[in-house]
């Protein structure tokens, strides 16, 4: 243990330490042209008061640092985590180059404040203050940076100043003593402002520092959950199979009748097996679509007789609520499809089955097909008690159940509808719904699609014609019986 914690201690410096040159090297590339414009304005001013080689001989070096930086700054954004040696290189560059840079600008400074009198202190002053507060504003990530910029411009102030102290020698009532002082004052707030911004840093660091262990965490007990649900699932799939398949049987009758209360409690053992067995497919899918494993088996289809064996295989479910399921197709014309048949089938029959349970006894749904625009889109119509306003996150939340009827209670896992929007968003679709209390909802699914305007049906030699409108007659007729 002792051995490890040396390594992760240095480990865990060099990951800050790139952090603090990656937020460097941000404010950088980010003030790259406001720097220019600086110096630039500062070349002229001083170029056209004071001798120019000077003024030219500075901008040339402070242009030359700038170039350093920018390649320095691109580079750190290059360095991948934990590469220790090339963080420190980086590091230690940026350091000299610094240096160079300030030791030039203040070196300039006093060259000024010193031999051109008043109108050159007051410039040279005024440079030197506000290099060190760009400092402490912007240069405040590194702090080996801030203390070597803040330094140099510190003992240029002082060289200024007490070079004319030593030269003149005035009396302690003189002016030169109160720019003294001043001096001193603007070193202490130059000196704070940058401990507080260096201090603010360091707090936002920190805290984001917490939100990432956080994260992480979050992370591993989503990961821990995922498998827990898959184990859980997968290990309750394989009794419930075999539990759901012998009471198929028992109730099919072919092992003998059973007395009226035996088939009573078999039915209701059937009925919350198959509850149970749809919470464990639902938690799989839930699980799949998590992981991003969940697969798609597509191929083109004809949304028209796609809807028509939807309908007709949702006759029973019909039967049991008591509702007449409609095809709602006006067009004959062909729509063509690029989808997982399987999946589409698994969100459309959630979306009857919730039609058909909310709608009233001897109630209508409507299944339908509308184009538009290179759009198909999948409307499934009840007259039921309808959906509240503003109710789309409970309606395809996770777990939610939304019951607006205050006489039916109805089961369910509160997943089929979460599933369903996660399915057909995959599939590069959409799932959405109107509904008004007390007269209906209704669900849309929309799909890119392409029509065949100039095809016509095929007709089977050996089979005698038929009215297209017979085959709708029957479906809704026999969801009555």
């Amino acid at each position: 243990m002792s051995n490890e914690s040396p390594i992760v201690a240095k480990a865990a410096d060099t990951r800050r330490l790139l952090k603090n040159l990656q937020d460097y090297s941000r404010a950088v590339l980010t003030l790259t042209w406001q720097r220019q414009g600086i110096f630039i304005a500062l070349t002229i001013l001083t170029m056209w008061f004071f001798p120019p080689g000077k003024a030219a001989l500075l901008f040339a070096i402070c242009m030359t640092c700038e170039y350093v930086d920018l390649t320095l700054a691109r580079k750190t954004n290059r360095i991948e985590p934990g590469d220790a040696k090339a963080t420190r290189t980086v590091f230690a560059a940026f350091l000299v180059n610094t240096g160079v840079s300030v030791v030039t600008i203040s070196f300039y400074a006093v060259w000024v404040g010193v031999t051109a009198g008043g109108s050159g202190l007051f410039t040279a002053m005024f440079c030197l203050f506000a290099g060190a507060l760009y400092s402490a504003i912007n240069n405040h990530q590194l702090a080996s940076i801030l203390a070597i910029r803040l330094t140099v411009y510190g003992v240029a102030f002082l060289v200024i100043t007490i070079h004319d102290l030593w030269v003149y020698r005035p009396p302690l009532s003189s002016d030169m003593w109160l720019q003294f002082f001043t001096v001193i004052f603007v070193m202490y707030f130059l000196i704070d402002c940058s401990l507080r911004f260096l201090g603010m840093y360091r707090r936002d660091l920190k805290q984001l520092e917490t939100l990432e262990a956080e994260h992480e965490r979050a992370k591993a007990a989503l990961v821990l959950k995922s498998q827990f649900v898959a184990v859980v699932s997968h290990e309750l799939r394989t009794p419930l199979t075999s539990i759901k398949g012998s009471l198929d049987l028992l109730n099919s009758g072919k092992f003998g009748t059973f007395s009226p209360q035996a088939q009573s409690l078999l039915g209701l053992a059937g009925k919350n097996s198959k509850r149970l067995a749809d919470l464990v497919d639902d938690l799989l899918d839930l699980q799949r679509i998590e992981e991003g494993k969940m697969t798609f088996d597509k191929e083109t289809i004809e949304l028209g007789a796609f809807i028509a064996d939807a309908l007709g295989s949702h006759l029973g479910l019909a039967e049991k609520y008591n509702v007449t399921l409609k095809l709602d197709r006006n067009s004959t014309t062909p729509v063509y499809v690029h989808t997982d048949p399987e999946r589409l089938m698994q969100v459309l029959s959630n979306i009857i089955s919730n039609a058909a349970k909310f709608s009233p006894d001897q109630g209508d749904v409507d299944i339908g097909l509308e184009v538009d625009a290179g759009r198909a889109r999948i409307f499934v119509r009840d007259r039921g008690v309808g959906i509240p306003d503003g109710s789309e996150e409970a309606v395809f939340g996770r777990f939610i159940q939304l019951d607006s009827s205050d006489q039916r209670q109805f089961g369910g896992t509160g997943l089929g509808m979460a599933i369903s929007r996660e399915i057909i968003e995959a599939m590069g679709g959409t799932i959405d719904y109107e509904s008004e209390l007390g007269k209906g909802t209704t669900f849309f699914i929309g799909l890119p699609c392409k029509t065949v305007f100039d095809s016509k049906p095929r007709v089977d030699p050996g089979a005698s014609p038929a009215d297209p409108d017979e085959t709708d007659r029957p479906i809704a007729a026999s969801a009555r019986s």
